[in-house]
């Protein structure tokens, strides 16, 4: 035991001492028995945890008709009132105790501690032992109560490590958490690594003992002003590394909790035992993709998965957590932490795509990242998380530690993916902004140095890395020309405009700006300053392309000589690797809705599409697709294809059970004026899901629209698929023919 806790203890002896003592002479001067009444410590000073300056939490506990109750009690408080002690104090019976707890789930905590003090033993062990027994019969009932309860806290409070004056006990976290904890502990419905908790609790109230010290008052909140004398009375080097100690002391608490809540809300949500063993069909353990699944909640590693073989499970097990808003396995991010194989470097190109997907999860992100960050996987693919985490903010605009912005900001620009064309170098650089706060000098210069050898690492080829190394290095200069140049000015456009060159960058550097500015706080993303960086993009905008923005520009169609590859005249498939890249080369006879079946059945045999390039060649629809899976058998990828071109009924019943489980998220579709003379051109933005392909060009051929040629591409979890239609002519649809077919194609993807 520490010399701290060892304190604590022994002002909990010495408070014990006292009651004893006023509890003897009041019976005495009453002439009244100590059979059938008692005092009993509960909440803190129940687990003998007594701080500098805290308060005595103290129940009168006695059976009915106890003889000169009020004059026993006055007896008790009025000494203790008189020596300034705080004194928070109840008097109650075993039914009333009872009562109190049933009526509040905090009450039922802080009695769940009960601890005899002085008087009647037997009855302090009756309350405990009904409490406890109570406890337990009804926690199925009361823990979705607690659990509202610390919600709630959480998002009044904050959580304790993003912080900048964080509250010890009251934050998602601290004090009050672990206590939580023990709760759940005690309903014997889930344990908990005690260890871990007892550790982290154990250095909460140590710094909470210090800061009483410190103020020479009851106070949980850390503030700024008595930090460096906090740090010094714990021999710790000053504000910061106090605030990181207690960041990394909160975060692990708080990774604990959302563990043990969501093996809660499993078991709360499981169906009886007797249903379970009635089972008559669908596995325990559901395939989600390859080498992942999920069982009771979780995302877990399947049975012949093999992370030290397979280097990208890692990343593809968190996309799919994240995606789905699923818990990932500890032991599974264990697995991962201790067994991956290292990736290479550069990294393949499904390893980007997959983290790009995992930053691209919205809220999803955070668990899942805390999960990984927490057993050490994130500090072997990205090594330079290191030096952000548990970063105290420097500015007072900013509400979180530094590694938790980066991620916050990730989740904002997640919300903008659509609006840009290359969301994957929106993500990243999302994610590596800021992480030049590690090292001195201006933090986007040095950031920009270290992005750009991460986007080099992870796969990204020279000119992607240098609009990343751009993005983190320019991430503020929106923001400050807008809010301290003269926007009417032509040198303040012509300084952005020669900035980033064109209006892609600016589209990504102008998201990037709404996400940092929204992921720091209230006072970075004021209406005022979002307005001002809105109206500087629109004149930058304006010089650079006379308000056209560069993402709706279509590069040049290529018609790549597949028929070479499969032949003329008939059905062909081929499987190639190319770069380390897979792809399938389909030729059919060009027909409407030929384009549809190919998606299908590449949807049905697990392919998922990455890229494609579609077009018409000599009486042929010929397309390439890029996929990621297991490299498909050619010859049955064949047959199945000439049986779902005859009839697809069965293939369409396949895809639809698969696609029913998949999250379904808001999509775009958007005619393209003016990007093409010859041809309708369709841009559909939607999230990546099973089947997605199949969905869209089915829903155009059920328009009869002609699909020309298609751009498919997929970017972290977002497609922008682009499609170039005409009518049985060959000519550009009607415009009110094109306005149907994007509105079939929008319900299609919304039903």
């Amino acid at each position: 035991m520490s010399d701290r806790a060892e304190q604590r203890r022994a002002r909990a002896e010495e408070a014990d001492a006292l009651l004893y003592l006023l509890l003897s002479k009041a019976c005495d001067a009453l002439g009244v028995p100590t059979e059938g009444v008692a005092l009993v410590a509960v909440g803190g000073y129940g687990r003998e945890e007594l701080s500098p300056y805290s308060d005595l939490d103290v129940m009168l506990l006695h059976v009915e008709g106890y003889p000169r109750l009020d004059e026993l009690a006055a007896q008790i408080w009025y000494p203790l009132w008189d020596s300034r002690t705080k004194l928070d104090h109840s008097v109650r019976t075993v039914a009333q105790a009872r009562q109190a707890a049933t009526d509040d789930v905090r009450v039922a905590l802080g009695l769940l501690d009960a601890r005899h003090v002085a008087g009647d033993s037997h009855l302090t062990l009756q309350l405990r032992s009904v409490l406890m027994a109570d406890w337990r019969r009804t926690a199925k009932t009361r823990l979705p109560e607690l659990a509202k309860a610390c919600r709630e806290r959480a998002t009044s409070v904050g959580e304790l490590a993003h912080l900048a004056e964080p509250d010890l006990k009251e934050a998602y976290g601290g004090l009050r958490d672990a206590v939580v904890l023990r709760a759940l502990v005690a309903s014997w419905l889930i344990d908990v690594p005690h260890p871990v908790v007892e550790r982290t609790r154990r250095d909460l109230l140590d710094v909470r003992d210090e800061l009483h010290a410190v103020t020479g008052r009851a106070t949980d909140r850390l503030v700024a002003d008595v930090a460096g004398e906090v740090a010094a009375g714990l021999g710790l080097s000053g504000r910061d590394e106090l605030l990181r100690h207690v960041y990394e002391t909160g975060r692990t608490l708080a990774y604990v909790c959302d563990m043990s809540w969501r093996r809660v809300e499993s078991l709360l949500t499981r169906p009886p035992r007797s249903r379970r063993l009635q089972r008559t069909g669908g596995p325990l353990l559901v395939a989600l993709d390859e080498g992942v699944g999920q069982h009771e909640g979780e995302v877990v590693l399947m049975p012949d998965a093999r992370p030290e073989r397979d280097a990208v499970l890692g990343l593809r097990a968190a996309a799919v957590a994240a995606d789905r808003e699923l818990g990932l396995s500890p032991a599974v991010c264990n697995r991962l932490a201790t067994k991956a194989l290292a990736l290479s470097e550069p990294w393949p190109g499904e390893a980007r795509r997959l983290l790009c997907a995992l930053l691209g999860a919205g809220s999803g992100l955070l668990e899942v990242w805390e999960a990984l960050d927490q057993a050490g996987y994130i500090s072997r693919i990205l090594p330079e998380w290191d030096t952000v985490r548990f970063r105290p903010p420097q500015s007072a605009i900013h509400r979180f530690t530094v590694d938790r912005h980066l991620l916050e900001t990730c989740v904002e620009a997640a919300k903008m993916v659509r609006d840009v064309r290359r969301p994957d170098l929106l993500l990243v650089a999302a994610l590596l902004h800021d992480l030049g706060k590690a090292v001195d000098g201006d933090h986007s210069v040095t950031g920009a140095v270290i992005a750009a050898r991460i986007a080099r690492r992870i796969g990204f080829n020279e000119a992607d890395a240098d609009t990343i190394t751009l993005l983190v290095r320019q991430h503020l200069m929106l923001a400050q020309v807008a809010t301290r140049r003269d926007l009417d000015d032509p040198m303040t456009v012509d300084l952005v405009a020669g900035i980033v060159r064109d209006t892609e960058t600016l589209d990504l550097l102008e998201a990037l700006t709404y996400a940092d500015a929204r992921a720091a706080g209230p006072a970075a993303s004021s209406p005022w300053r979002i307005r001002l960086v809105g109206e500087l993009c629109r004149r930058v905008r304006g010089e650079l392309s006379g308000g056209q923005s560069m993402w709706t520009d279509t590069p040049p169609i290529p018609v790549p000589a597949l028929h070479q590859v499969v032949g003329i005249g008939g059905l062909g498939v081929a499987v190639t690797d190319h770069h380390g890249d897979l792809r399938v080369s389909v030729a059919v006879p060009d027909q409407v809705g030929t384009l549809s079946t190919v998606a299908a059945v590449l949807a049905v045999e697990r392919l998922a599409v990455r890229a494609a390039v579609v077009t018409s060649v000599d009486g042929l629809g010929i397309s390439q697709w890029t996929v990621a899976g297991s490299p498909p058998d050619p010859v049955r990828l064949r047959d199945r294809l000439a049986v779902a071109l005859r009839d697809n009924t069965d293939l369409v019943r396949r895809l639809a059970a698969r696609d029913s489980s998949a999250p379904r998220v808001a999509s775009r579709v958007d005619l393209l004026p003016g990007a093409s003379e010859t041809a309708t051109v369709l841009q559909v933005r939607a999230h990546d899901r099973p089947g997605l392909m199949y969905d869209v060009t089915s829903a155009i051929a059920a328009t009869g629209a002609d699909i020309r040629s298609a751009h498919v591409s997929t970017l972290g979890a977002e497609c922008v698929d682009v499609f170039y239609l005409t009518d049985r002519h060959g000519s550009p649809l009607e415009a009110e023919d094109a306005r149907t077919t994007a509105k079939t194609v929008l319900d299609r993807l919304s039903s």
